[in-house]
């Protein structure tokens, strides 16, 4: 199981987030969040949000420090990602 997370650069409501992706499946994801007790409220599209208080702890748990663009990269090459405003059905690799 291999997670990835992107550094805290991302601005909204007064603080800064990252990203948590899995490039094998949503299920994956989920467990490593839930794992984490990360809320599912986070998820959005094909990402968890994370605050940047909390970003030390989840590579320490074993997620993959990499770039944004290398985020986006790694859900395209997976058939992951799903970009705003389009509406994708599920597939084998988990909601």
């Amino acid at each position: 199981m291999t997670i990835y997370i992107d550094p805290p650069t991302w601005p909204g409501h007064g603080r800064m987030w990252s990203h948590l992706i899995s490039d094998v499946s949503y299920d994956e994801l989920h467990t490593f969040a839930a794992r984490l007790g990360v809320p599912r409220r986070a998820f959005e599209r094909d990402h968890y949000d994370i605050p940047a208080q909390r970003y030390a702890e989840l590579v320490a748990a074993g997620a993959v420090q990499v770039s944004s663009r290398e985020v986006v990269r790694l859900l395209h090459a997976a058939g992951l990602r799903r970009p705003k405003g389009r509406h994708q059905a599920r597939d084998s690799r988990g909601s």
